[in-house]
């Protein structure tokens, strides 16, 4: 068995396939009124390989002018964040073990050729409240380290269904997403994979 960072929790098949399908519902409600949209980095303009959104009161968003940051409205359509799903609210109850409710869920939606560089969630008030991540759709190999972008990493897969909690000693581990695993999941019809990301952000 792999033994993972202390702080990380790895929950695999967390939702059932009809949970899946419903909370895939939920999300294409979120993408119609909040659409996807190409982040970029900042200062090089860079873009991302993955398409993104946000549902809660606030949404995590980068451009080359402004870099990270959270705000309240898309930064395309300029409309506030559409309401987070009841769905991943009672997740982030089940597993988050923090008394408050998550404030942000990014959406990020990964084609075949997606990847995400190891980074930290670091642009929060509240470290003390963990990242909670749900995958749906293929499957992903995830990485995550320690404190260090050097510190030595453990991989492991991801599949549809799966939760993943940060935390704790691991709450600004280094993680990302080495590749996507083609055609694993039937759950997308045109396959990819989206991740949904809570986070607390404003100490309470």
């Amino acid at each position: 068995m792999l033994a993972l960072p202390e702080g990380v929790r790895h929950m695999p098949g967390y939702l059932s396939a009809e949970a899946q399908a419903a909370l895939l519902e939920d999300i294409r409600a979120v993408v119609r009124a909040a659409p996807l949209y190409v982040p970029a980095m900042p200062r090089t303009g860079k873009e991302m390989s993955v398409r993104m959104t946000n549902c809660g009161t606030l949404g995590w968003v980068t451009d080359k002018e402004r870099g990270y940051r959270y705000q309240t409205t898309h930064p395309a359509t300029g409309e506030p964040w559409p309401p987070m799903p009841p769905a991943l609210l009672r997740i982030w109850q089940e597993v988050a073990d923090y008394p408050l409710a998550p404030e942000a869920c990014l959406v990020n939606f990964y084609s075949p050729e997606a990847k995400m560089g190891q980074h930290q969630d670091r642009d929060e008030a509240d470290f003390a409240a963990p990242v909670v991540s749900v995958s749906l759709g293929d499957d992903c190999l995830f990485r995550v380290g320690g404190l260090r972008r050097t510190d030595k990493a453990v991989s492991f897969r991801l599949q549809s269904g799966d939760v993943v909690v940060l935390g704790g000693a691991s709450r600004l581990a280094f993680h990302g997403v080495d590749r996507i695993y083609p055609d694993t999941s039937m759950l997308l019809k045109s396959g990819g994979r989206i991740n949904l990301t809570m986070r607390r952000v404003t100490k309470p």
